[in-house]
This record gives C-alpha cells, sequence and structure tokens, in this order.
C-alpha cells in the first residue's frame, strides 16, 4: 500500500514512519509535516491508499479540511490519530470521512490490525477480471516468447490496460532480454522465497518496468533456484495478478510440470505456438492430447501458427484437420524485424512499427482486447502505435 503519514510533530512523524516500515518493507511510506492542508501538494502521482493524520485540530479546521479531500478522494483511506476521544469529535471525525480513530501516540498493537482491515478493503474493491494469457512452446524454436513479449507490448501499448508478464520457465527463461536490455532487480524466485510478503506493492516492485503499464516478472537467474518456486506460490501469485492487470501473461516454456500446469490451470486462455513443418505437426498434436488429458476446453486452446507463409506446402486446412482444431491466429514470417528486435532488446512495434510482423501482433491485442477496429486515419490500435501515417 502507499501510506502518507501527516503530523506537526516531528518526533510523532519520525515514531510513526518506522511503526509503519517496520509494519511491512513493500509498503510506499511518505510523510507531509503541517496540518491537514498540506494534502494540498499530493499530485496525482502520489497520491496514497491510506492517509494518516495526526491529532488534527478543530481549531485549525482541520477536520473541514479532511471533510473536502475525503469528497475529492473518497477511494483513499483516512485514519485519524486523535488524544480526544470523546463521542463529540469521534462524530465530526467520522463524519469528515476518517475509516479508522485510533489513540494518539498509538502503538502497533492498534494501528496494525486497523491496516489490515483496510488492506482488505482495497484488495476487494480493486479486485477485477483480468485474463491470463498462457503461450507454450509446440515445440523448441517456436517463437512462443518473442510473441508473449510483444503481445504485452501491444496490449499495453495504447495505455488503458496494465499488462504483467510472468515467466514460468523456469531453467532457462530470458523473457525479460526480448523487450528490455536491462537487468531485474528481482525475479519469480525471489518472489516465491519471500511470499509471505506477497502484495501488490511488492509484486509491482518485483517486476521490470517496460513502459509505465507494463512489467515483466523474469525467471530465475540461476537454474538452480527453479525449485524454489511452487505450485502454491503461482496460485498465491496469480490470484493477485489477475486482479492488479488487465491482462496476465505467461511465458510458460517448452516443459510440462506441476509448476507450469498449475499455471495454465489459471489461464482463460492457452496459446500453443506452432510452425508449418512436420516435426511440429508431431508434438503439437502430442500436446494437444496432454491438453485434453487435463480436461481442457477446446475454447481455451487457441493455437498460433507462427512464421506463416502463405506459399507454404503445408496449408493451414490441412492443420486444422491433423489438430480436428481451428487455428486462431497467424503471424507472417519477418525474420530480418524478429532478429534485429531480439538483438537489440526492444520491442518489434517500437523499433518497427510497420513492419508486417508488428501490424500482426497490433491485429491480434486488438482482438484480444476487444477493441473495435480503427476505420479512420490516428484510430484505434494502429494509430496507437503509429502504424498509420
Amino acid at each position: 500500500m502507499k501510506i502518507t503519514v501527516i503530523s506537526r510533530d516531528e518526533r510523532q512523524l519520525a515514531d510513526l514512519m518506522r511503526l509503519l516500515r517496520a509494519r511491512s518493507p513493500s509498503d510506499e511510506i511518505d510523510h507531509l509535516s503541517g496540518g491537514v492542508a498540506r494534502t494540498a501538494a499530493l499530485t496525482d502521482e502520489h497520491m496514497p491508499d491510506v492517509l494518516i493524520v495526526d491529532r488534527p485540530q478543530v481549531a485549525d479546521d482541520d477536520l473541514e479540511q479532511l471533510e473536502r479531500f475525503s469528497t475529492q478522494h473518497p477511494n483513499i483511506a483516512c485514519v485519524a490519530l486523535c488524544i480526544d476521544q470523546e463521542p463529540q469529535f469521534l462524530l465530526q471525525a467520522m463524519r469528515a470521512g476518517v475509516r479508522e480513530v485510533l489513540p494518539s501516540p498509538v502503538t502497533s498493537s492498534a494501528l496494525y490490525p486497523a491496516l489490515e482491515r483496510i488492506a482488505e478493503k482495497l484488495e476487494r474493491r480493486g479486485q477485477t477480471s483480468g485474463k491470463v494469457l498462457a503461450f507454450i512452446s509446440c515445440k523448441g524454436g517456436s517463437g512462443a516468447t518473442f510473441l508473449a513479449t510483444n503481445l504485452g507490448y501491444a496490449l499495453a501499448a495504447s495505455g488503458k490496460q496494465k499488462v504483467a508478464l510472468i515467466d514460468i520457465n523456469l531453467q532457462f527463461g530470458d523473457a525479460s532480454l526480448f523487450v528490455s536490455d536491462h537487468k531485474p532487480l528481482a525475479t519469480l524466485s525471489d518472489v516465491a522465497q519471500q511470499i509471505h510478503r506477497l502484495d501488490p506493492s511488492f509484486l509491482t516492485s518485483s517486476m521490470l518496468s517496460i513502459t509505465p503499464n507494463y512489467g515483466v516478472l523474469a525467471a530465475p537467474s540461476d537454474p538452480a533456484h527453479a525449485n524454489d518456486v511452487k505450485p502454491d506460490h503461482i496460485d498465491a501469485i496469480l490470484k493477485l495478478a489477475r486482479r492488479q492487470y488487465d491482462f496476465v501473461v505467461l511465458d510458460v516454456g517448452r516443459s510440462l510440470d506441476a509448476v507450469s500446469i498449475r499455471a495454465l490451470d489459471h489461464a482463460d486462455q492457452i496459446f500453443p505456438i506452432l510452425q508449418t513443418t512436420l516435426p511440429y505437426i508431431r508434438d503439437s498434436k502430442r500436446l494437444l492430447n496432454v491438453f485434453r488429458s487435463l480436461e481442457y476446453g477446446k475454447e481455451k486452446i487457441q493455437l498460433i501458427v507462427n512464421r506463416h507463409d502463405k506459399h507454404s506446402e503445408i496449408r493451414l486446412k490441412d492443420l486444422e484437420s491433423a489438430f480436428d482444431a481451428e487455428i486462431a491466429f497467424t503471424i507472417p514470417n519477418n525474420y530480418d524485424s524478429a532478429a534485429a528486435s531480439v538483438n537489440q532488446g526492444v520491442p518489434v512495434l517500437q523499433l518497427a512499427p510497420t513492419a508486417p510482423l508488428s501490424v500482426s501482433l497490433a491485429e491480434l491485442a486488438r482482438k484480444l482486447s476487444g477493441e473495435a477496429a480503427p476505420v479512420q486515419q490516428g484510430g484505434g490500435w494502429l494509430g496507437k502505435l503509429g502504424l498509420r501515417k
């Protein structure tokens, strides 16, 4: 959570900061010295989830200003720390929008449960129906990681949707390299090792930020840490991520184990990635049989043909006949753009926005988002991505 503390007493302010940091190191704690009027200094970017006001003064119109602040920002939980616990004052505080009134100086035994109650309410209020999209290779080298990472970028490109990519290829995952040249500060195994700290702030801070609304939770940097991640960890992480993001993209890798299957169980849609060669067809059929044994419905499985060539000897209808399933999407063969993107660690839609590969990914993102097709210059997904001139 983001918490801002306001107090006229510098010593009390320091004590409160220490108390809050001891409760949860992942919380973002800020402070303002002065009365409630100091809330005018809060910008939209730094607006907290919780505002703690130490000893508001009736004589200084603190409660009136607090009421105005609460009216303007109804989603911010206000906590007042008060020496005066008289019923009349408590009633005034509640009318001002205060959620919790606690004694001052406050103790951890009083403050922590109050913050837990607020956190639970914020979590319930923030629950969304974010979609989980899982990408899995039918055979090594299919391009699943490239498509997963770059689709994540395309989904976030409109600026309207928050997107997370989680690399579940635990031993050899390198998804972050496809869209960034920065080293991740934390990985999936780090989150798993500190699962007791899991909350929205901790999850966000563990992500490698690609854009303001697109983050990547990298795979373990050392294959030896793959065993640190358990199916129960995946349950907790995806449950939270689904509430915090509009789309959660999973790069599942190639192997199926307890962790990857648990991740696939959470997926709303699974995208097996294949190419039009006989080895891919053979391995794709095997993978689809596994999915049937796991009782995944046909509507959950969306086959994608990558590096598609319209003149290929193997036609799409041949694939559909072999798999007894429709091909949901095709991605054109655009090797030069893909290779340049991977080598530079830059999303292909950013590097080559007019390339056929970029146009195809933008279209796929539009379909998954339910966006209307662009009908005029500068509109829709292609306009947002700079694909229409």
